[in-house]
């Protein structure tokens, strides 16, 4: 730990990293100390801060390349060179050797190389951050691929991730960084970077998107082979097609640009809304396109290791926002975040409108194939924060898929139009979902449950009946206690407003000689003002 820490210290000190701390907004006994750190007597160099940051990502290894790549996607936080820096890390890393991976595919089967495979590659395939991938052929004569997780990551990554949450911690001390909410960005990355260890989770997820889009012609998912899939070990069939990025080699076979642009914006929403399941990495290097009918060109999703899902609520209410859009209805956008919780409810919405409509107008009234759904997305989310919407976890993969899936799109056909592409999709589905189907569909899937509650809806009817009964009789005794304090209280007021008449005029009595005879020599406003005293008393 110790090591990999004086490494950390090294790489921050080497980039200057301490360059991208707001100083002036650090305490005053931080700003000493910066003052006078060591890191000072290194060069500042020519490189620009976004470039310096992603340098120190890549010298710090895999995870630290991973946590760039995730932290890249929140533009909500990110100053926009950071985040266009961040998005130049490549998943490419050196591979461990082939020896290791042959000893932890054998560790993990619990059988030798041969006998679970014909043959096997020890060059990978590909290299990433977490794992690699081996070429393979099974005894049957399927052709497969084994991705195998890094031997010793989990070690390395508990080792990072604690070492970061204190970088973090320490962080959260500049005001301006703790809007950001560091320690809260690495739990979510800590979470993410570990379900992506488990492969079972990674060959569960593909198994359901493949059976989500069986035969589709719009996406294909590579089988999982369950025999041989473990924790860190898992098998799936080979693909053959063309990376998406490779657009060269898709105009050399005729491949239909537009069409395939067109139905990734289709896989993505139908995954959304249709689905509610979706696959949440959806870069480049996980996308490949079967080019053997060029006018009708298929997908092919790899690396189903980060996957997202919406509830029914969040899903009615992100597809009434986009609706809304569409139509240019910002109060109806401010109202739709105020009332799914977005935003505080204590904003007011024709000022949240007025906000938004100021940022989206300009974007909106360009011709519709140059509007970036990345810019209206991004414009929202620094108006809100003005309102002090809160970043919403559920929805983070969401935004970053939309923009990688524009961001394709764009680049497959430059005039992809996003928004009309999606709106008859996202207005049909509001159509089902709220017309007779929907509510037919939404009767069938509560059908079980409602017929397991009816037998017992006679005993439950009997039993809020006498608990409204009992509490009835409880209210009642209640007013009757009640009536009979204030009655109480009232025939104590009395007595003491008796009580203290009679001490006055007794008092009176005993002392009247005397007050005649004072009363007899003096002014008359001094008697005025003793009578006024002596009523306010009897009032009292």
């Amino acid at each position: 730990m110790s090591l990999r820490l004086l490494r950390i210290g090294w790489v921050i000190a080497r980039y200057r990293l301490d360059t991208l701390i707001p100083v002036a907004r650090l305490p005053w006994w931080m700003r000493l100390l910066m003052s006078i750190s060591p890191l000072r007597l290194f060069p500042l160099g020519e490189r620009p801060r976004s470039e310096r940051l992603r340098l120190a990502l890549e010298a710090l290894g895999p995870i630290f390349v991973k946590f760039g790549q995730m932290l890249s996607t929140r533009r909500d936080l990110l100053p926009a060179d950071i985040a266009d820096e961040l998005q130049r890390l490549q998943d490419q890393v050196p591979p461990f050797p082939g020896d290791a991976a042959v000893a932890r595919v054998e560790q993990e089967l619990g059988m030798s190389l041969s006998a679970a495979f014909a043959s096997f590659s020890r060059t990978p395939l590909a290299s990433a951050s977490i794992a690699q991938v081996h070429v393979a052929e099974l005894h049957s004569g399927e052709e497969v691929v084994v991705k195998i997780i890094r031997p010793g990551i989990d070690r390395i990554m508990g080792q990072d991730m604690a070492l970061m949450y204190q970088l973090a911690r320490l962080v959260s001390i500049v005001p301006e960084a703790r809007r950001l909410r560091p320690v809260e960005v690495i739990r979510d990355y800590e979470a993410t970077l570990f379900d992506e260890l488990d492969l079972y989770k990674e060959a569960a997820s593909t198994s359901q998107l493949k059976r989500n889009f069986k035969d589709s012609p719009l996406l294909f998912v590579p089988a999982i082979y369950w025999t041989y899939t473990r924790r860190h070990v898992m098998v799936q069939e080979r693909i053959r097609g063309v990376p998406v990025a490779n657009t060269d080699t898709l105009r050399a076979r005729g491949t239909n640009l537009k069409k395939l642009a067109e139905r990734g914006v289709e896989i993505f929403f139908t995954q959304v809304f249709r689905d509610n399941f979706f696959h949440a990495d959806m870069h480049p290097g996980n996308i490949f396109v079967d080019c053997d009918d060029p006018e009708n060109p298929q997908y092919i999703a790899i690396d189903c290791g980060i996957v997202g899902s919406l509830t029914r609520e969040d899903q009615d209410y992100l597809a009434r926002n986009l609706l809304a859009f569409f139509r240019q209805d910002y109060y109806e956008v401010a109202a739709l975040h105020i009332e799914s919780g977005w935003v505080s409810e204590d904003t007011r919405a024709n000022e949240f409108a007025a906000a938004i409509r100021t940022v989206c107008e300009p974007i909106l009234e360009k011709p519709l194939k140059d509007i970036s759904f990345g810019q209206v997305l991004l414009g929202l989310f620094q108006t809100a924060r003005r309102f002090n919407m809160e970043v919403q976890p559920q929805l983070v993969l969401l935004q970053k898929t939309l923009l990688n899936i524009e961001g394709l799109g764009r680049q497959l056909y430059p005039d992809l139009d996003l928004w009309n592409t999606a709106r008859p999709f996202l207005e049909s589905w509001m159509k089902e979902r709220s017309g007779p189907r929907g509510v037919w569909d939404s009767l069938k899937r509560q059908a079980p449950e409602l017929a397991h509650q009816l037998p017992e809806l006679p005993v439950l009817a009997h039993k809020t009946l006498s608990r409204m009964e009992k509490e009835q009789r409880q209210r009642h005794h209640q007013a009757n206690a009640i009536t009979m304090i204030q009655k109480t209280l009232s025939q104590q007021n009395k007595r003491h407003y008796r009580l203290k008449l009679g001490l006055i005029l007794l008092a009176i009595a005993l002392t009247w000689q005397p007050l005649s005879q004072w009363a007899s020599v003096q002014d008359w406003p001094v008697l005025v003002a003793a009578a006024i005293g002596l009523l306010l008393l009897v009032w009292h």
